[in-house]
């Protein structure tokens, strides 16, 4: 019996402007991703059902039904297989787990069956960020998320993830938004040297940070927490909330930072992670 393992990482925003709206309510982006060493686990292999269990310590509420991502992403690749998910990111936490979850199906389906994932068009019907988690990497990804730049390595980042316990509505945070049709990211990524390219990212923005904030203030803290750590860069929330992250100096300064903000927050889910390059993974056409 062929079993695959696949891992689903964070999605971390490291900016998140927003650019328009479609007339169907689509909103446009601009947004340069990375993807951390904190993530899902899915587990997949042959069966004459297809059936989904999932475990973990933020498996509590993970629909087992075809709400989930997972089954939905199996359904597209016309396979029948035994599923296991192992849930470590929190759920509606702006760090893109369903869809990531998803992408690591299609990837482990692929690789148990050996057929191709499917085309763009039919990834993007799963959500717009599943196209974007497919193979990882630092990432520019515009439009709904069907367009999509891979621009190789970072500069190594060294970060902090704190999702604060609340989740906070998309929708609502969208509108949110005074207006649509903000500028897009600005001037070019310099991939010379870390201080430019962290000065660089300081100049951008997370346009739904503001609204997110409105909808849930601890996010506010979060961020604060972050920006008086000893070794802070950058903080800023990803995607539309509520987890916040922060760019550190170095892995030191990052971890003593993760054990004080650990001590005196004891409720927020708080983890130290960097980026990673690329998923060796079948690419949709």
């Amino acid at each position: 019996m062929t079993v695959v393992k696949g891992f689903a990482p964070a999605k971390i925003n490291l900016t998140l402007h927003v650019t328009g709206q479609r007339p169907d309510g689509y909103h446009l982006l601009d947004s340069l991703v990375v993807f951390g060493d904190v993530g899902d686990l899915i587990t997949v292999s042959p069966s004459h059902e297809l059936r989904l269990t999932v475990s973990g310590p933020m498996a509590r509420g993970v629909p087992t039904d075809r709400r989930n991502l997972v089954l939905r992403a199996a359904g597209l690749m016309g396979v029948t297989a035994d599923i296991h998910l192992e849930k470590h990111l929190p759920a509606a936490a702006g760090l893109g787990g369903g869809s990531s979850d998803a992408a690591a199906t299609l990837r482990a389906l692929s690789e148990m069956t050996g057929q191709p994932v499917p085309d763009l068009d039919d990834i993007l019907t799963l959500g717009a960020d599943v196209p974007l988690c497919m193979s990882g990497g630092l990432t520019r990804m515009r439009g709904i998320g069907e367009k999509l730049d891979r621009l190789g390595a970072t500069q190594g980042l060294s970060m902090i993830l704190i999702n604060p316990g609340v989740s906070v509505p998309t929708g609502a945070v969208f509108n949110g938004l005074a207006r649509k049709n903000l500028t897009p990211m600005q001037g070019q990524l310099p991939h010379a040297d870390a201080a430019g390219w962290i000065a660089w990212l300081a100049a951008q923005r997370n346009d739904l940070q503001t609204p997110a904030i409105a909808q849930a203030p601890v996010i506010g803290r979060v961020l604060q927490a972050l920006q008086q750590s000893q070794g802070c860069l950058l903080a800023r929330m990803s995607g539309s909330g509520a987890t916040c992250f922060a760019v550190m100096r170095d892995d030191g300064l990052r971890d003593a930072a993760v054990r004080g903000l650990t001590r005196d927050n004891p409720d927020w889910w708080i983890k130290p992670c960097h980026d990673i390059p690329a998923i060796s993974a079948p690419e949709p056409s």
